[in-house]
């Protein structure tokens, strides 16, 4: 893996190297003839192959446009695959839009139709190829590391299992750390910005009161406090971060995760800790891999191309639906039509759902019940007429599809939960954060088998069954199952009435 000016003279030569080799492709005769024969747009070209001087500034113009096009790739900053592949490709396609801007006003050096085609074609190919090329680590080092925690002395227990290049810490201030620091005059301390101290280790005894002294901390540097991950990820391009978090259950531990996940950094926590993540498979040893995208990228690709089209779509054909419900819940009782709620998502984060209103206008507020009846097969009064019948037909979700539609929720995936009742599962449910590692869903595993939240141990089981099972085409099966309940309900409801 390349770091630093090594990475910008790389990326830069090399991707002029591939846009010389790409027009040099778009030029020969062979290429030129499939391509005109191939693709129906340009079936009536003659195949143009250039002469020495016009080849030349093809060649020039080429590497100008699209080579100057993908400038924010040259600097090294962590991405995710996707994230790099997306990028290289929108960058090649801005480069070849403005190659046919020049051709568009009749300029004499203008690259043919043909030969600019291909030029994109073969680069929208090797040009992410080569950016994730460059980005490998090899023989799975975990090339720079950084170390993020909440407490000195945890932060000393975990590096020494650290085998690759450390490049310092992150640590917020801990109070009854300074306090014991100060109180040993072997020690030196300096309170430094952002949370945290700074230690000058002089043999003293380490915090919890070992004979001891800090192994490695000491010698470590320190780059500031929680707040300034993001940063660090991205000025000193980490590789890899290690969590030493004493409570693997706080919100900073999951923030710490979703930095990583955001930045595409690789991240570590020690074996005792990994009951609260998901772990790779075969992973034996003392500090574990956090598979913080358990989807294969290719079915991560499709299941977001399927929420977009799948919600999309929905909004859409439902639309008049939509109009008429709004008018029932209106003419009811004159309240409001849609009930916002934040639920958890990925990484512990909160995102607001919202639901066609089907109990009484502030319901919770007022009666302070937070789960419904009907969730263990009972009645609740809170329901109005209009909300039973659209719980009954699953029809109060459908403003959902808009959170879909924007990325805040998948058509498949663990239920959302209220950040309250996550706190209350969580403290008595062994694996719930495991939900957090993929995007929650409209439907899923545990709604298909009809499993509510008033059975928490039980949802668990198929929403972590879920999480280790997921693929595209178990998300596929997932959605005909759930299409098949809500028409049976229908059916059910109709003939009810």
């Amino acid at each position: 893996m390349l770091t630093g000016w090594r990475y910008r003279v790389s990326s830069a030569v090399g991707t002029a190297l591939l846009v010389a080799v790409a027009v040099f492709v778009a030029n020969l005769p062979i290429s030129q003839s499939v391509f005109t024969s191939v693709v129906p747009l340009f079936d009536r070209l003659e195949p143009t192959v250039l002469d020495g001087t016009s080849l030349g500034w093809a060649l020039t113009l080429s590497v100008l446009g699209i080579a100057g096009a993908v400038w924010p790739l040259y600097k090294p900053r962590p991405r995710r695959i996707l994230d790099t592949v997306f990028c290289a490709q929108k960058r090649v396609l801005v480069g070849g839009l403005a190659l046919a801007t020049l051709g568009y006003f009749q300029w004499s050096h203008r690259l043919p139709r043909a030969t600019l085609v291909i030029i994109v074609v073969v680069l929208l190919v090797a040009l992410p190829g080569w950016f994730l090329l460059i980005r490998a680590r090899p023989n799975g080092s975990g090339g720079r590391t950084l170390i993020v925690g909440d407490d000195p002395a945890q932060i000393d227990d975990i590096a020494p299992a650290i085998d690759t290049p450390v490049i310092g810490y992150l640590c917020p201030t801990i109070t009854a750390a300074r306090d014991a620091l100060r109180s040993t005059p072997e020690t030196d301390t300096e309170a430094v910005t952002d949370g945290g101290i700074e230690l000058r280790h002089n043999g003293a005894a380490d915090l919890e009161g070992k004979t001891d002294s800090p192994r490695m901390i000491g010698s470590l540097s320190r780059l500031g406090g929680l707040s300034r991950l993001e940063d660090v990820l991205v000025e000193y391009d980490i590789d890899t971060v290690v969590l030493a978090f004493r409570q693997a259950d706080r919100a900073e531990f999951f923030g710490a995760l979703d930095a990583c996940h955001e930045h595409g950094v690789d991240a570590k926590v020690h074996r005792k800790y990994a009951d609260s993540v998901l772990v790779s498979e075969g992973d034996v040893g003392e500090l574990v891999d956090v598979d913080l995208e358990p989807w294969d990228p290719l079915d991560h690709l499709f299941k977001r191309l399927f929420d977009v089209v799948f919600a999309g779509m929905g909004l859409l054909a439902l639309a008049p639906l939509i109009f008429m419900i709004a008018i029932a819940i209106k003419l009811e009782d004159g309240g409001s039509i849609l009930y916002r709620q934040e639920r958890t998502a990925v990484f512990g984060e909160s995102f607001p759902v919202y639901k066609f209103r089907s109990m009484i206008e502030n319901a919770e507020s007022e009666t302070g019940v937070t789960i419904s009846e009907e969730d263990a097969g009972g009645v609740d009064p809170r329901v109005t007429r209009v909300g039973r019948m659209l719980r009954k037909t699953h029809l109060d979700e459908i403003p959902q599809l808009w959170s879909i539609l924007t990325g805040d929720m998948s058509v498949v995936g663990p239920r959302p939960e209220r950040p309250e009742l996550d706190s209350e599962i969580q403290s008595d449910g062994v694996d719930w954060e495991k939900r957090w590692f993929v995007k929650p869903g409209l439907t899923g595993l545990a709604q298909i088998n009809d499993v509510t939240g008033h059975e928490p141990a039980k949802k668990l089981r198929y929403d972590l069954e879920y999480v280790r099972r997921q693929s595209f085409w178990f998300d596929v099966k997932i959605v005909i199952r759930q299409i098949w309940k809500v028409l049976s309900d229908l059916k059910e409801f109709a003939s009810d009435e």
